[in-house]
């Protein structure tokens, strides 16, 4: 038996689970069919906007968003814009307030740099290379993105032996405003409510969407439609999930039981 033979008990009616070594997918299981990302989307985001860094486009520490915000606050959730909506709730830096509107003008921004639209530039800097040619962005860049396990597979694939910003990933992954609080959405009040670049990090969270066998070192995204992905440098692993039902408690007991017999099957103690 697979560890990922637990999904058959999941309350949804498609499920579609891949686990990823930096080889490729290794096990999987579901329909290989196109399925709305949300959250998940701010990873292919994230990417977007570090290859436009990478190019010398924008830096990460320029003025973008409120005043007193940069490129580095918008991406880290700390520029102190709500989850939707224009205003600001408090001075950069000084919170995590995890915000849609953020990543919309994160977006917004590197297009005055770039021109086109953001759909364009995604597939040019991220899903083209990575041959992720069964995704598309059909929305905000901040939950927007539909497409197959397959392709976040390849996503995770890409996060373990990165090619695309191998000199910015380090940083993506480490804490951005060390000790900075918030809620980190469907887990409550988390202090540090830590998070990288786009990337939101396990360190200790507490509780929390991965399993207990997770390395603090996990990092990835989880989407309101029922997506996830986790990469753990640690274990040399990632997992891809896509469902057809809302994110609510179900997820919440099931993904990190699937994680953690993921990691028990690949010999992580």
């Amino acid at each position: 038996m697979s560890a990922l033979d637990l999904v058959t008990s999941w309350p949804v009616d498609t499920a579609a689970v891949a686990v990823v070594g930096p080889d490729g997918v290794r096990d999987s299981r579901g329909p290989d069919v196109a399925l709305p990302w949300a959250s998940v989307t701010k990873l292919l985001t994230a990417l977007t906007v570090l290859v436009a860094v990478d190019k010398g486009d924008v830096l990460l520490d320029e003025d973008a968003g409120p005043d007193g915000a940069t490129v580095r606050h918008l991406l880290a959730h700390t520029s102190g814009v709500p989850f939707e909506g224009d205003g600001v709730l408090a001075q950069p830096g000084r919170k995590r307030i995890y915000s849609n509107r953020g990543f919309e003008l994160l977006a917004e921004f590197v297009l005055t740099r770039t021109g086109g639209t953001f759909d364009e530039l995604m597939t040019e800097s991220v899903l083209r290379p990575l041959g992720m040619g069964g995704t598309r962005l059909a929305g905000s860049p901040a939950a927007g993105a539909i497409g197959p396990v397959s392709d976040l597979a390849l996503l995770g694939q890409e996060l373990l032996d990165p090619s695309l910003v191998p000199d910015l990933m380090p940083e993506a992954v480490t804490v951005q405003y060390p000790g900075v609080t918030g809620v980190l959405p469907g887990f409550g009040r988390q202090d540090p409510n830590d998070w990288g670049l786009g990337f939101e990090l396990r360190d200790h969270k507490s509780p929390h969407w991965t399993g207990a066998r997770n390395s603090p070192r996990t990092f990835g995204h989880f989407g309101k439609s029922g997506t996830f992905l986790w990469v753990d440098p640690e274990a040399n692993l990632a997992l891809a999930g896509l469902t057809d039902r809302d994110f609510d408690t179900w997820a919440a007991e099931v993904w990190p039981a699937l994680s953690d017999a993921v990691l028990e099957e690949h010999g992580v103690r």
